[in-house]
């Protein structure tokens, strides 16, 4: 691809179609320096088994370009995009693989593959998901995965008998999307937010964080680590400060051998894709740490990228409330079959997902889906 500056680069991009017995691929599109085809496929494979557990009709899949989109203008991470689009649109489509906002990605984007899927295929809102509002998109998307962690978080305090939302103290470890609209919304519900990081540091306020003077001084275009009514702390000394609710919601792999041990939280609510290694997870289960999984934690956004589909196949949309209603409610059924007490400790929403693995398995053996393909490409 041509950059501003005149010069040709080649960037690496990969889409994996893991399943879809159930239903189309569905999973995400990163743009991150770091990702690679192994990155793709264990996230791919993930999608599968959470759209399974939310008992959404979806397979799983996964994308992304290895890219810092933070390096490139606005226009080059456009050209990118459609780029990308022209690449892969025979393998995707309104019910074969919907792609959607991931890591450093957002409406933005999605509206550019819109369009560019467009020129090519015509009139196909509901190949994508995670769009702007006004270009079919769906309300209520934007604050679905951070919302959907709030939910989960709720689930799993009234399944150990530990209270309400109100009743905790959060640390939060990313303040992007997911972390910034679940720090908001634990705020609203009366939970104090003590500390949070991006990757400019971290902050920490003993007596709670201004959360939403804190998501305007950072909209403001500021560093997060110069709002000025906190302590600045390092990043990486955030995860282990003392909390009720540890809230990873950035990279995976953070939780680790290394630190596990020094965590002191009473659970671990994974926001983020994998935020901890096994070896962290043996550890964590050791001390009686409970660890509710992200294949549960972040199933808000894949539940409104489905009620956003929805709507654009019946060209009618719903109403906020209607979104968040249908959301609360599929987030408590799911809920309902995880189990509670010592069995969420040992086994992480084990009931849900041996339904979830029985669903995969049966409809395979009936003759439905298939999957396993790999794309590597180009741009």
């Amino acid at each position: 691809m041509q950059l501003d500056n005149g010069e040709i680069e080649v960037f690496n991009a990969f889409r994996v179609q893991h399943n879809n017995s159930r239903g189309p691929f569905k999973g995400g599109l990163r743009f991150h320096p770091q990702v690679d085809i192994d990155d793709v496929r264990s996230l791919a494979s993930l999608m599968t088994w959470k759209t399974a557990v939310m008992d959404i009709p979806f397979g799983g899949a996964k994308g992304g370009i290895a890219v810092d989109p933070k390096s490139m203008s606005e226009r080059e991470v456009e050209k990118l995009t459609r780029k990308l689009v022209v690449a892969i649109k025979e393998v995707i489509g309104t019910y074969e693989d919907i792609p959607a906002p991931d890591m450093n990605t957002g409406a933005r984007e999605m509206a550019w593959f819109f369009d560019e899927y467009s020129k090519y295929k015509g009139f196909n809102p509901g190949v994508v998901t995670g769009k702007p509002v006004y270009l079919h998109g769906s309300l209520g998307r934007e604050a679905a995965t951070g919302r959907g962690t709030v939910f989960a978080t709720r689930e799993l305090l009234r399944a150990l008998h530990m209270g309400k939302i109100s009743d905790m103290t959060y640390v939060i470890q990313g303040f992007g999307n997911v972390g910034a609209w679940a720090a908001q919304i634990y705020s609203e519900m009366g939970g104090k937010v003590t500390a949070v990081s991006d990757a400019s540091g971290g902050i920490h306020n003993a007596s709670g964080l201004d959360i939403p003077k804190l998501r305007a001084f950072v909209a403001a275009g500021n560093r997060l680590t110069e709002f000025p009514d906190a302590e600045r702390i390092d990043g990486k000394e955030l995860l282990t400060m003392p909390c009720d609710v540890l809230v990873p919601a950035a990279m995976g792999g953070v939780i680790t051998e290394s630190n596990a041990h020094k965590l002191q939280c009473r659970v671990v609510v994974e926001a983020a894709n994998g935020p901890t290694t096994p070896e962290a997870d043996l550890i964590l289960r050791d001390r009686g740490i409970t660890v509710l999984p992200d294949i549960y934690t972040n199933g808000g956004g894949v539940t409104v990228s489905f009620f956003e589909w929805v709507q654009n196949l019946q060209n009618f949309k719903w109403e906020e409330d209607e979104v968040n209603r249908c959301g609360c409610g599929r987030r408590t059924r799911s809920a309902g079959v995880c189990g509670g007490g010592n069995e969420v400790n040992r086994c992480g929403c084990g009931g849900r997902m041996l339904l979830a693995q029985h669903d995969i398995v049966e409809v395979g053996m009936s003759g439905g889906g298939g999957g396993g393909h790999g794309f590597h490409i180009h741009i």
